[in-house]
Protein backbone atom coordinates (compact mmCIF):
# COMPACT_ATOMS: atom_id res chain seq x y z
CA UNK A 1 0.00 0.00 0.00
CA UNK A 2 1.38 3.42 -0.96
CA UNK A 3 0.63 5.10 2.39
CA UNK A 4 2.49 2.45 4.36
CA UNK A 5 5.43 2.52 1.95
CA UNK A 6 5.67 6.29 2.22
CA UNK A 7 5.70 6.15 5.99
CA UNK A 8 8.40 3.51 6.00
CA UNK A 9 10.66 5.35 3.58
CA UNK A 10 10.19 8.86 4.97
CA UNK A 11 9.48 8.42 8.66
CA UNK A 12 10.19 4.78 9.53
CA UNK A 13 7.01 4.67 11.63
CA UNK A 14 4.27 2.03 11.93
CA UNK A 15 0.72 2.62 10.70
CA UNK A 16 -2.29 1.95 12.94
CA UNK A 17 -4.92 0.93 10.41
CA UNK A 18 -8.45 -0.36 10.88
CA UNK A 19 -9.94 -0.13 7.37
CA UNK A 20 -13.31 1.25 6.23
CA UNK A 21 -13.94 3.28 3.06
CA UNK A 22 -15.83 6.59 2.80
CA UNK A 23 -16.37 9.16 0.06
CA UNK A 24 -15.99 12.90 0.47
CA UNK A 25 -14.63 15.89 -1.42
CA UNK A 26 -12.72 17.83 1.26
CA UNK A 27 -10.36 16.82 4.05
CA UNK A 28 -8.30 19.31 6.05
CA UNK A 29 -5.25 18.37 8.08
CA UNK A 30 -5.67 20.41 11.26
CA UNK A 31 -2.76 21.50 13.44
CA UNK A 32 -2.66 19.20 16.47
CA UNK A 33 -2.28 20.27 20.07
CA UNK A 34 1.31 20.36 21.30
CA UNK A 35 2.23 16.68 21.64
CA UNK A 36 4.20 15.35 24.55
CA UNK A 37 7.84 14.86 23.69
CA UNK A 38 8.40 11.25 22.66
CA UNK A 39 10.31 9.13 25.11
CA UNK A 40 13.81 8.32 23.97
CA UNK A 41 14.45 4.63 23.42
CA UNK A 42 16.41 3.17 26.27
CA UNK A 43 19.65 1.60 25.16
CA UNK A 44 20.63 -1.75 26.65
CA UNK A 45 23.08 -1.55 29.54
CA UNK A 46 25.84 -3.02 27.41
CA UNK A 47 25.48 -0.28 24.78
CA UNK A 48 27.79 2.69 25.08
CA UNK A 49 26.54 6.17 24.26
CA UNK A 50 29.22 7.80 22.19
CA UNK A 51 29.59 11.01 20.23
CA UNK A 52 33.00 11.36 18.62
CA UNK A 53 34.83 14.39 20.08
CA UNK A 54 35.50 15.79 16.60
CA UNK A 55 31.77 16.13 15.85
CA UNK A 56 30.37 16.75 19.35
CA UNK A 57 30.18 20.53 18.89
CA UNK A 58 28.52 20.21 15.47
CA UNK A 59 25.95 17.72 16.78
CA UNK A 60 25.07 20.09 19.63
CA UNK A 61 24.71 23.05 17.26
CA UNK A 62 22.58 21.01 14.87
CA UNK A 63 20.31 19.88 17.72
CA UNK A 64 19.98 23.48 18.95
CA UNK A 65 19.29 24.78 15.44
CA UNK A 66 16.23 22.57 14.99
CA UNK A 67 15.01 23.18 18.53
CA UNK A 68 14.88 26.91 17.70
CA UNK A 69 13.38 26.46 14.21
CA UNK A 70 9.64 27.21 14.10
CA UNK A 71 9.15 26.34 10.42
CA UNK A 72 11.10 25.60 7.27
CA UNK A 73 10.59 25.08 3.56
CA UNK A 74 12.83 23.45 0.97
CA UNK A 75 13.02 21.67 -2.33
CA UNK A 76 14.10 18.04 -2.15
CA UNK A 77 15.60 15.33 -4.30
CA UNK A 78 15.02 11.76 -3.17
CA UNK A 79 17.04 8.81 -4.43
CA UNK A 80 15.81 5.43 -3.25
CA UNK A 81 18.34 2.69 -4.05
CA UNK A 82 16.74 -0.75 -4.06
CA UNK A 83 19.52 -3.20 -3.14
CA UNK A 84 17.75 -6.36 -4.27
CA UNK A 85 16.49 -4.89 -7.55
CA UNK A 86 19.74 -2.99 -8.14
CA UNK A 87 17.99 0.13 -9.34
CA UNK A 88 17.43 3.68 -8.13
CA UNK A 89 14.16 5.60 -8.14
CA UNK A 90 14.54 9.39 -8.16
CA UNK A 91 11.81 11.78 -7.04
CA UNK A 92 11.72 15.56 -6.63
CA UNK A 93 9.40 18.02 -4.97
CA UNK A 94 9.00 20.41 -2.05
CA UNK A 95 8.67 20.04 1.71
CA UNK A 96 7.37 22.42 4.38
CA UNK A 97 7.27 22.06 8.17
CA UNK A 98 5.66 23.99 10.99
CA UNK A 99 5.70 23.37 14.73
CA UNK A 100 4.13 21.55 16.44
CA UNK A 101 4.26 18.56 14.12
CA UNK A 102 2.91 19.69 10.73
CA UNK A 103 4.79 18.50 7.66
CA UNK A 104 3.87 18.41 3.95
CA UNK A 105 5.76 16.59 1.20
CA UNK A 106 4.68 17.59 -2.30
CA UNK A 107 6.02 15.14 -4.89
CA UNK A 108 6.23 16.62 -8.39
CA UNK A 109 8.27 14.05 -10.36
CA UNK A 110 8.07 11.32 -11.58
CA UNK A 111 4.39 11.60 -10.52
CA UNK A 112 2.43 14.02 -8.37
CA UNK A 113 1.62 12.90 -4.83
CA UNK A 114 0.93 14.80 -1.62
CA UNK A 115 1.81 13.56 1.85
CA UNK A 116 0.84 15.45 5.03
CA UNK A 117 1.78 14.59 8.59
CA UNK A 118 -0.43 16.33 11.18
CA UNK A 119 0.24 15.12 14.70
CA UNK A 120 -0.68 11.44 14.73
CA UNK A 121 -2.58 11.56 11.44
CA UNK A 122 -1.13 11.12 7.98
CA UNK A 123 -2.73 11.96 4.66
CA UNK A 124 -1.61 10.64 1.26
CA UNK A 125 -3.28 12.11 -1.82
CA UNK A 126 -2.90 10.60 -5.30
CA UNK A 127 -4.52 12.92 -7.89
CA UNK A 128 -4.10 10.44 -10.74
CA UNK A 129 -5.91 7.67 -8.86
CA UNK A 130 -8.29 10.22 -7.31
CA UNK A 131 -7.77 8.76 -3.84
CA UNK A 132 -6.95 10.22 -0.44
CA UNK A 133 -5.76 7.83 2.27
CA UNK A 134 -5.91 8.81 5.93
CA UNK A 135 -3.91 6.86 8.49
CA UNK A 136 -2.54 7.14 12.00
CA UNK A 137 0.94 6.73 13.41
CA UNK A 138 2.16 6.31 16.95
CA UNK A 139 4.38 9.37 17.35
CA UNK A 140 5.95 7.89 20.47
CA UNK A 141 7.55 5.31 18.16
CA UNK A 142 9.26 7.85 15.93
CA UNK A 143 13.02 7.72 16.05
CA UNK A 144 15.09 10.69 17.21
CA UNK A 145 16.49 10.70 13.66
CA UNK A 146 13.08 12.18 12.71
CA UNK A 147 11.91 13.96 15.85
CA UNK A 148 15.04 16.09 16.21
CA UNK A 149 13.89 17.89 13.04
CA UNK A 150 10.77 18.82 15.05
CA UNK A 151 12.85 20.14 17.94
CA UNK A 152 12.21 16.98 19.97
CA UNK A 153 14.33 13.97 20.73
CA UNK A 154 18.07 13.81 21.37
CA UNK A 155 20.19 12.05 18.76
CA UNK A 156 22.85 11.17 21.33
CA UNK A 157 20.26 9.26 23.37
CA UNK A 158 19.65 6.76 20.57
CA UNK A 159 22.78 6.74 18.42
CA UNK A 160 26.51 6.44 18.47
CA UNK A 161 27.62 9.34 16.26
CA UNK A 162 30.88 9.53 14.34
CA UNK A 163 32.36 11.41 11.39
CA UNK A 164 32.19 9.60 8.07
CA UNK A 165 34.42 9.88 5.04
CA UNK A 166 32.73 11.36 1.98
CA UNK A 167 34.48 12.82 -1.07
CA UNK A 168 31.33 14.21 -2.69
CA UNK A 169 29.71 15.69 0.43
CA UNK A 170 29.08 19.44 0.60
CA UNK A 171 29.14 19.31 4.39
CA UNK A 172 30.30 17.13 7.27
CA UNK A 173 29.02 13.56 7.15
CA UNK A 174 27.67 12.27 10.46
CA UNK A 175 27.19 8.51 10.75
CA UNK A 176 24.50 7.49 13.25
CA UNK A 177 24.54 3.87 14.42
CA UNK A 178 21.64 2.78 16.69
CA UNK A 179 22.67 1.98 20.25
CA UNK A 180 20.43 -1.07 20.06
CA UNK A 181 19.08 -3.01 17.07
CA UNK A 182 16.19 -1.24 15.35
CA UNK A 183 13.88 -3.14 12.95
CA UNK A 184 13.21 0.04 10.97
CA UNK A 185 16.74 0.80 9.78
CA UNK A 186 20.39 -0.19 10.03
CA UNK A 187 21.96 3.23 10.00
CA UNK A 188 21.28 6.94 9.45
CA UNK A 189 23.67 9.34 7.74
CA UNK A 190 23.32 13.10 7.95
CA UNK A 191 25.27 15.52 5.78
CA UNK A 192 25.43 18.74 7.79
CA UNK A 193 26.54 22.25 6.82
CA UNK A 194 29.37 23.00 9.31
CA UNK A 195 28.59 26.74 9.19
CA UNK A 196 24.81 26.75 9.67
CA UNK A 197 24.38 23.29 11.28
CA UNK A 198 21.52 22.60 8.85
CA UNK A 199 20.96 19.11 7.48
CA UNK A 200 21.76 19.14 3.76
CA UNK A 201 21.05 15.47 3.15
CA UNK A 202 19.59 12.56 5.10
CA UNK A 203 20.18 8.92 4.21
CA UNK A 204 18.40 6.03 5.92
CA UNK A 205 19.76 2.52 5.36
CA UNK A 206 16.92 -0.02 5.44
CA UNK A 207 17.23 -3.46 7.09
CA UNK A 208 17.72 -5.03 3.64
CA UNK A 209 20.51 -2.60 2.75
CA UNK A 210 18.40 -0.34 0.50
CA UNK A 211 19.13 3.37 0.92
CA UNK A 212 16.67 6.26 1.03
CA UNK A 213 18.58 9.52 0.48
CA UNK A 214 16.85 12.91 0.62
CA UNK A 215 18.82 16.05 -0.25
CA UNK A 216 17.38 19.41 0.82
CA UNK A 217 17.87 22.37 -1.51
CA UNK A 218 17.17 26.10 -1.00
CA UNK A 219 16.29 25.50 2.64
CA UNK A 220 14.61 28.48 4.33
CA UNK A 221 13.78 28.67 8.02
CA UNK A 222 11.37 30.73 10.13
CA UNK A 223 9.62 32.22 7.10
CA UNK A 224 6.16 32.26 8.69
CA UNK A 225 4.57 29.19 7.11
CA UNK A 226 0.80 29.35 7.70
CA UNK A 227 -1.47 26.49 8.80
CA UNK A 228 -3.41 26.74 5.52
CA UNK A 229 -0.36 25.33 3.73
CA UNK A 230 -1.21 21.92 5.20
CA UNK A 231 -4.78 21.70 3.95
CA UNK A 232 -5.69 19.10 1.36
CA UNK A 233 -8.71 19.98 -0.79
CA UNK A 234 -9.17 17.18 -3.36
CA UNK A 235 -11.84 17.67 -6.02
CA UNK A 236 -15.34 16.29 -5.66
CA UNK A 237 -15.47 12.60 -6.49
CA UNK A 238 -12.19 11.76 -4.78
CA UNK A 239 -12.38 8.46 -2.88
CA UNK A 240 -11.26 8.79 0.73
CA UNK A 241 -9.99 5.71 2.54
CA UNK A 242 -10.00 6.58 6.24
CA UNK A 243 -8.06 3.99 8.22
CA UNK A 244 -8.49 5.89 11.52
CA UNK A 245 -12.19 5.04 12.01
CA UNK A 246 -13.37 1.79 13.60
CA UNK A 247 -15.14 -0.81 11.53
CA UNK A 248 -18.92 -0.57 11.50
Amino acid sequence: MYLEKLLVTLLAAPVIAPVPTTVAHQVVAQAPAQPAAPKAAEAPKAAEKKVAPEVKELVERMQSFYEKTQDFSAEFKQDYKYKVLRRTQTSTGTVIYKKPGLMRWEYLKPSTRTFVLAGEKVYAYDPEAQTLSVGRIDTSQLSASVTFLFGQGKLADEFSISKGACKDCKGTLLVLDPLKPDPRFQQVRLEVDPKTAQVLKSTVVDPDGSENAIAFLNLKTNVGVGADAFKINPPEGTRIDDFTKPRK
